[in-house]
């Protein structure tokens, strides 16, 4: 990364601390602008990449708590993809769900 320039005075003087700039002519002090996260890729169990509003159907059955399962077979349309250890927010049988995108195929 090269140093900027001092927004305050214009000279190339510039400290480099761990979140911020410093000036070592006139000592102004500014925030390091962070990085851009790159776009995160959400897969499903074969590898194809899952986009939001995608139709899913999970590849085998799933315990929701208590006696309740949801069957290898079930089809989610038009997915949400969310952060967290669950990766998809969708409906199936009217049910709101959080899935993780190992257990489902893209339809």
């Amino acid at each position: 990364m090269s140093k900027p320039a001092c927004p305050a005075c214009t000279l190339e003087d510039v400290l480099s601390h761990p979140d911020k700039w410093e000036c070592a002519t006139c000592g102004h002090e500014w925030p390091k602008e962070e990085a851009p996260e790159a776009a995160r890729v959400v897969k499903d169990a074969h590898g194809n990449v899952l986009a939001e509003g995608d139709t899913i159907i999970t590849i085998k059955d799933l315990k929701l708590g208590g006696a309740q399962v949801l069957k290898a077979g079930s089809k989610a349309k038009n997915i949400r993809l969310v952060d967290g250890d669950h990766e998809i927010d969708c409906r199936i049988d009217g049910v709101a769900l959080a899935l993780k995108a190992c257990f489902v195929k893209k339809a």
